[in-house]
């Protein structure tokens, strides 16, 4: 057997690397086909699922902590491996300008392409996606909650009173696969990416796996062709730019960022089309305070609820004292005794 020169590979290695290469390809391939069916869209898979690096040791530290270091960072390459979010933290789109504005578009594009019917989302779950994550259990729910809590301060800190407005303007598009209303350049981007960036931070400390926030493009997403398995197989493939075109500067309005909420992709969705939501945090106020449609229904049925529980109070006090011994009885003796004085005065 032929020994290889110093400093060379042997034919071996280079297979071994070869194979952990295409292994490598395939998997970041399969992992990006099930992600760009979640509600929000990759442009790199590496940057939008990635995990912080360990902290550095310090190089005069045991071997023993060198093997400890050496193994965690093998648990955490493992992890990364085995990371699939299924948690968001959401924007909810609430401005009826905004939604007649994409319906509208959505109807030219169907009107082109019947077939596309099939990729729109429904009004009812547009939103922005600030951040991804995983959530594997009831425990991590609670703690992604907590974090989220937690987030509200920092985020009032940081806009100072001030309302945060988010201009739609334009479409863009993720490979030509998903369709988005672009955010409007200006200082508010800059300021929601901060956010973003303090949610990665704060969600990231409680321990939660989360997408990096480096990778962090705010869209409004409108269609995505990988919502059916049929329009590939009927030979639609991507989305003609030609469809959209009369709307590629088009102002779409604005949408002041009022909640943030910590939906589920997987669970089943709200009646209204919005995702499932396990929390959510109120930012400053809406229009000068005034309730949003949620915010209306909320308070309609404790509206109600507080008229219904009135009613039963008041019945329920009726029926007792109708009960109380004495009280009736008393009323009929004293008209009993008046009728009868009034009859002995009639014969008198």
């Amino acid at each position: 057997m032929e020994r290889p020169e110093a400093g060379g590979i042997n034919s071996n290695e280079c297979e071994n690397v070869s194979r952990k290469k295409k292994m490598s390809e395939e998997f970041e391939a399969n992992t990006m086909d099930s992600l760009i069916d979640m509600p929000f869209a990759t442009v790199d898979i590496q940057d939008d699922c990635g995990i912080t690096d360990e902290p550095q040791i310090n190089l005069k530290r045991s071997q023993e902590n060198e093997w400890v270091k050496s193994d965690q960072v093998k648990k955490r390459k493992k992890k990364r491996k085995d990371y699939q979010p299924n948690y968001f933290l959401s924007i909810p789109i609430t401005n009826k300008e905004i939604i007649k504005g994409i319906k509208i578009l959505q109807n030219a594009i169907i009107q082109q392409d019947e077939r596309l019917a099939k990729a729109m989302v429904s009004d009812g779950s547009f939103h922005i996606t600030l951040l991804v994550m995983q959530l594997l259990n009831e425990d991590e729910v609670n703690i992604g909650i907590d974090a989220l809590l937690e987030l509200k301060p920092f985020i009032e800190e940081l806009l100072q009173g001030k309302h945060l407005t988010l201009p739609f303007q334009g479409i863009g598009t993720f490979g030509n696969q998903v369709g988005f209303v672009k955010l409007a350049e200006g200082d508010h981007v800059n300021s929601l990416l901060e956010i973003a960036e303090t949610a990665n931070r704060t969600f990231q400390e409680k321990g939660i796996l989360v997408g990096e926030s480096r990778s962090f493009k705010p869209h409004l997403t409108f269609m995505k062709l990988s919502k059916s398995l049929w329009l590939r197989k009927n030979g639609v493939k991507k989305i003609d730019p030609d469809l959209y075109e009369k709307f590629i500067s088009h102002r779409f309005g604005e949408e002041i960022l009022y909640r943030i909420d910590l939906c589920s992709m997987l669970k089943k969705k709200q009646s209204n089309g919005y995702y499932h939501c396990e929390s959510s945090i109120v930012i400053g106020e809406k229009n000068g305070g005034e309730p949003d449609d949620a915010e209306l229904v909320r308070l309609s049925k404790r509206l109600v609820e507080n008229a219904v529980l009135k009613a039963v109070q008041q019945y329920l006090e009726e029926t007792q004292n109708k009960n109380k011994p004495g009280e009736g009885s008393s009323v009929k003796t004293e008209a009993a005794d008046q009728n009868g004085n009034d009859n002995e005065n009639n014969r008198k």
